[in-house]
């Protein structure tokens, strides 16, 4: 620390980066505080930490002075942006190279503004087990020293510790994608993950509740804070966070509509451990946005759910909570049913019922497949579901269109056996 100073610092390690934290106070007298990543590894020389360091501070210094560092929000914790130029330094082991690890970093703050919160949440948490590998086996690789074989090395001994093939695809996505991005700014010549082998994927198989399974379900959430959650679940086919997500003005009742339209989503990562609830307007893809009629079952519960918010708020009065109006799944005092919660409750509420062990989102599946059993086109389950693509629909349900098989099979014998009253259906039966 440095006393002489208008302001204080320390140099802590965050995510196997070199940090400068600045402790100061703000126009009003209250105490603030400012990360700046130095975009160092922890195991860099001595004499590059300190240059990057007074960097920092004098550029620190100018703002305070200024006045620039003093009127940030209260309680705000921000990251100084790192030029691209100033990155170059920061980050080589020699004139012109970027470290690999410390690339990466860079790469996830340079695409934060173009995709979704949590999309970035989960990226984040990717690059952080791929750095902490590479730290490790290969420290302070430059970005252009990076090999075909040491990406395939960490998938290969990712897979063989026991993480799934799934898993090792999210790493290959990321590094692939910040090579492409390194391509495109001529950091380098080609892309070393294109020559890589990735496990084979199994193929997942959909869990699901049948029609009598369900209704077991929505008998054991009768009268819990959750009734109305699970029902549009299982009607509708929605992921958790679009259920959190449905506010009174995406209800139409004259049109008798309902719209998809945003989500919500829980975070821990904020370093205090504690549910951060995040509202989006943006989706999981294009297609997750979507109008759908209005089920009378469904719309009876919503008046319902209506009537009864209307009479505890007035009820309760001061001590109804008013942070998330609005918004339709809430229990009697208002609180909000969070993604955390509903995945929490379902487990608890089918294990008290010795229900078949299910996970909420296989409410989801569940829907698919009683509308793929009773005839409905994959086109038609595909835009019910919001599913970005026909081939992500089919992938997911098509082994349960058994029916199509037979009118394939009845439609053949036809052509080929001239018997227009063939009916192979009574024989599969």
């Amino acid at each position: 620390m440095k006393a002489s100073l208008p302001f204080k610092y320390t140099l802590p390690v965050k995510n196997g980066i070199n940090q400068v934290v600045f402790d100061f106070k703000d126009d009003n007298g209250k105490r603030k505080r400012k990360w700046v990543s130095t975009g160092l590894p922890e195991k860099c020389s001595k004499k590059e930490l300190k240059a990057r360091v007074d960097e920092i501070i004098a550029q620190f210094s100018e703002d305070y002075y200024s006045g620039k560092a003093t009127k940030v929000k209260t309680g705000k914790v921000e990251k100084i942006a790192v030029s691209e130029a100033v990155l170059k330094n920061s980050v080589s082991k020699t004139d012109g190279e970027y470290g690999f690890t410390a690339f990466l970093d860079y790469w996830l703050e340079t695409i934060k503004p173009t995709i979704a919160y949590t999309t970035h949440q989960g990226y984040s948490k990717v690059i952080g087990r791929i750095r902490r590998y590479f730290d490790e086996k290969f420290p302070n690789v430059l970005l252009s020293d990076v090999t075909a074989l040491m990406i395939q090395q960490f998938y290969n001994d990712s897979y063989n510790s026991g993480l799934s093939a799934n898993t090792v695809k999210h790493y290959h996505a990321n590094i692939h994608k910040a090579f492409k991005y390194a391509v495109k700014m001529d950091l380098v010549q080609t892309n070393p993950t294109e020559k890589t082998e990735l496990p084979k994927l199994k193929k997942y198989t959909a869990t699901f509740y049948n029609e009598e399974e369900l209704e077991e379900l929505f008998a054991a959430f009768k009268g819990d804070r959750m009734e109305l959650v699970v029902y549009i679940a299982a009607y509708y086919g929605l992921r958790r966070s679009e259920v959190c997500g449905l506010k009174w003005d995406a209800i139409d009742f004259d049109k008798k509509t309902i719209t998809i339209c945003r989500k919500i989503v829980s975070d821990f990562g904020t370093g205090t451990g504690k549910e951060t609830i995040i509202c989006e307007e943006t989706l999981k893809t294009e297609a997750s946005k979507r109008t759908l009629p209005l089920i009378p079952k469904i719309e009876a519960m919503l008046k319902e759910r209506k009537f009864l918010e209307i009479h505890y708020s007035h009820l309760l009065k001061s001590g109804y909570d008013r942070e998330f109006d609005g918004f339709v799944c809430r229990d009697n005092f208002g609180k909000l049913i969070t993604p955390n919660y509903i995945s929490d409750h379902f487990k608890v509420v089918i294990k008290r019922n010795n229900l078949r062990y299910l996970r909420f989102h296989d409410l989801r599946h569940s829907c698919a497949s009683l509308l793929v059993a009773n005839g409905v086109p994959m086109k038609a389950i595909q835009e019910w579901l919001g599913h970005s693509t026909f081939n992500v629909t089919a992938n997911f349900y098509s082994h349960l269109d058994y029916q199509s098989k037979i009118d394939s099979a009845e439609t053949i014998a036809r052509i080929l056996d001239g018997d227009k009253k063939e009916n192979i259906s009574k024989d599969a039966e």
